[in-house]
C-alpha cells in the first residue's frame, strides 16, 4: 500500500523583519570577524516601527560603527523608499552592547580554569544539534523548503533589478508538496504574500506572481492543473516590514533549516560566532548528513549530538536514516563511521570548516543549508571516500 501525504514548509523575504533584524546581527558578525577573526559575538536585534535595538554581548579588537553597520544593512535589504516609516536613514538605532561574560569565556578558551574538566576549547553552551539531508534534490534538501526558498529569492532579485516597481521588500512564501513513498510527486498548493505599493491592483500582482515568479522556479512536471495559486490572500499588503510588525533575531530558526522537515535543536544562528555551537555544530551537522547521503549510505539521514558547557566532546551523536539504509549497514554502523572520520570537539569544527572568516552575511536569506557556495564548506562532500572506507 502507497504511502501518501503532503508537506507544507515557508521561506520569508530580506524584508521581513525577523529577517531584517538577522540581517543586522550578522552584518556586526561579520564586521568583527573582518578585523578580528577571534570575536567573540552574540549580537542580538529588535526591529520595529522605525526603530532598530542592537544589544548583546560582544568581545573584540575590531573598532566598530554599529550605528552605520545597521543603516548600510538597512539600505542592502531595500527600505529606502520615501514612504518607508522604517527607512535606512532615518530609523532610529540604539546601541546595548556589553562583553562577553567572563564565566562563559573560561568554558570557551583553550585552557585550564578552576571547575574546568579539559583545557581544551570546550562548547560556548550546552545544546542540542541536528544536521538532515536527503536525496529528494540536487542539493541533498527536502523539496518543500528549496522551493519556497526558489521564490523568495526570484521575488527578491526582481525588485532589486528595478523591473517592477510596486514590488517593496517584506515578502513570506510557502510551498505544499504531495509525496508518494518519500518521493516528491507534486505541488498543491503555493502561497505568496509581497508586499506592494497602493497603487498596483490584486488581479495585476497575482497574475505577475503566478507567470513570473512560480512558473520560473518552480519544476514544471510537480505543478498540475490542480496546483491552487494562493497570492497575497488577504487581498491587500501595503504595511509591511518593522512598521506592520515586530523583528527579532533567531525567530526563523526552522525557515533557516529544513523547513520542518529535519528538526532543530532550537537554537539561533545568527549574529552569533562560530564559538557558539548553536550555530557551528548544527552547521557541522549538515555536513555529517550531507556527506552520509552523498556517500550512498541513505536516502534520508539525520544526525543528533549534544554538548555541555565548557566540555570539548559531545555527550552523544546518533545518526538516523529512517530504514533508507544500504542494505548490509545499519544506523548504528553508520554512527560508528561517522565518528572515525569527524571530529565534533568545537574547536575542530571551527577549523575544519574555516569559520572564522566573515562569510555569514551569505547565510542570513533563503536557509543556511542548500547553497552553492564555496565559502560555505559545511555544504562540500569531500568526506564521502572516507566514509565509504569506514563502514566497510
Amino acid at each position: 500500500m502507497s504511502k501518501r501525504f503532503i508537506f507544507s514548509s515557508e521561506s520569508v523575504g530580506e524584508g521581513h523583519p525577523d529577517k531584517v533584524a538577522d540581517t543586522i546581527s550578522d552584518a556586526v558578525l561579520d564586521a568583527c570577524l573582518a578585523q578580528d577573526k577571534h570575536s567573540r559575538v552574540a549580537c542580538e536585534t529588535y526591529v520595529k516601527s522605525n526603530i532598530a535595538v542592537v544589544g548583546g554581548e560582544i568581545t573584540t579588537r575590531a573598532k566598530l560603527d554599529f550605528v552605520k553597520l545597521a543603516r548600510e544593512a538597512i539600505r542592502e535589504i531595500g527600505y529606502v523608499n520615501d514612504d518607508d516609516v522604517f527607512h535606512a536613514d532615518k530609523v532610529f538605532v540604539n546601541t546595548i552592547i556589553t562583553q562577553q561574560s567572563p564565566d562563559i569565556s573560561q568554558g570557551v578558551d583553550a585552557k585550564a580554569a578552576k571547575g574546568k574538566k579539559k583545557a581544551e576549547q570546550g562548547a560556548g553552551d550546552q545544546g542540542l544539534m541536528f544536521g538532515y539531508a536527503s536525496d529528494e534534490t540536487p542539493e541533498l534538501m527536502p523539496a518543500p523548503i528549496m522551493f519556497a526558498h526558489r521564490l523568495g529569492r526570484k521575488l527578491t532579485q526582481i525588485r532589486k533589478s528595478g523591473k517592477v516597481h510596486w514590488l517593496r521588500p517584506d515578502a513570506k512564501s510557502q510551498v505544499s508538496v504531495v509525496y508518494e513513498n518519500d518521493e516528491p510527486v507534486s505541488i498543491s498548493n503555493v502561497v505568496i504574500s509581497t508586499q506592494h505599493t497602493a497603487d498596483v491592483e490584486h488581479k495585476q500582482i497575482e497574475e505577475f506572481c503566478i507567470e513570473e515568479v512560480v512558473k520560473k522556479v518552480l519544476p514544471k512536471n510537480l505543478l498540475t492543473p490542480d496546483t491552487l495559486f494562493l497570492i497575497n490572500p488577504t487581498g491587500r499588503f501595503v504595511v509591511g516590514g518593522p512598521q506592520g510588525d515586530t523583528g527579532l533575531t533567531g525567530r526563523k530558526i526552522i525557515v533557516d533549516s529544513y523547513g520542518g522537515y529535519g528538526r532543530h535543536g532550537g537554537g539561533a544562528f545568527s549574529g552569533k560566532d562560530p564559538s557558539k555551537v548553536d550555530r557551528s555544530a548544527a552547521y557541522m551537522g549538515r555536513y555529517v548528513a550531507k556527506n552520509i547521503v552523498a556517500a550512498g549510505l541513505a536516502k534520508r539521514a539525520e544526525i543528533q549530538f549534544a554538548y555541555a558547557i565548557g566540555y570539548p566532546d559531545p555527550v552523544s551523536v546518533y545518526v538516523n536514516t529512517f530504514g533508507t539504509a544500504k542494505e548490509g549497514l545499519s544506523d548504528e554502523s553508520i554512527t560508528n563511521a561517522v565518528c572515525k572520520v569527524f571530529s565534533f570537539k568545537p574547536a575542530d569544527i571551527v577549523s575544519q570548516l574555516k569559520l572564522l572568516r566573515p562569510i555569514y552575511s551569505k547565510t542570513t536569506n533563503y536557509g543556511h543549508f542548500g547553497k552553492s557556495d564555496k565559502d560555505l564548506t559545511w555544504e562540500a562532500t569531500d568526506k564521502v571516500s572516507a566514509l565509504q572506507k569506514a563502514v566497510k
